[in-house]
């Protein structure tokens, strides 16, 4: 597993990779972040990583890149995985209740309803921020709670993709 660091408009990032693929994108104070991240090689030129940077970049100048057009590998429960490529699919600049979130991952498991705390905690868990876009999602109310990376910096990728509430 390799890592790298880029710096951003939100603080210092660090992106992690196999190699090929991405598999990470967090801040270092993040709420969750991985301990185990410490023994991963320091590794910069890896071509994901240099793609990364780049999406990374357009989207802090504005633009709207693609996240399908990164090579990304999540790895985690297939309930979590369900919510990420769920957040996958809300566009730039849109916002969704975590109680709408859990009504589109129900009706994907097949399910009546979905715990809130469930939901809540597997967009926490989020291991590719910004990329997974997991700041799209608010409260019912249109709150901006829950946000691993810090609630300013929810607000400011918000701000920036200046989006609409549901």
């Amino acid at each position: 597993m390799y890592k790298t660091r880029i710096s951003s408009p939100i603080g210092n990032l660090i992106i992690t990779s196999d190699g090929s693929y991405l598999t990470g994108l967090n801040k270092k104070k993040k709420k969750y972040f991985l301990e185990e991240i410490n023994h991963f090689l320091e590794k910069s030129n890896l071509d994901i990583f240099n793609e990364t940077k780049l999406w990374l970049k357009n989207y802090f100048n504005g633009k709207k890149p693609n996240p399908k057009s990164l090579k990304i590998k999540i790895e985690g429960t297939n309930f979590r995985k369900i919510v990420w490529t769920t957040l996958l699919e809300i566009p730039y600049g849109k916002t969704i209740s975590y109680q709408d979130l859990g009504k589109i991952v129900a009706k994907k498991l097949g399910k009546k309803k979905m715990s809130a705390q469930a939901i809540g905690g597997a967009v926490g868990h989020n291991p590719i921020s910004i990329i997974i876009p997991c700041h799209r999602v608010i409260g019912t109310n249109g709150s901006l709670t829950g946000y691993a990376g810090g609630l300013e910096k929810k607000k400011y990728l918000l701000q920036l993709e200046k989006a609409e509430k549901p």
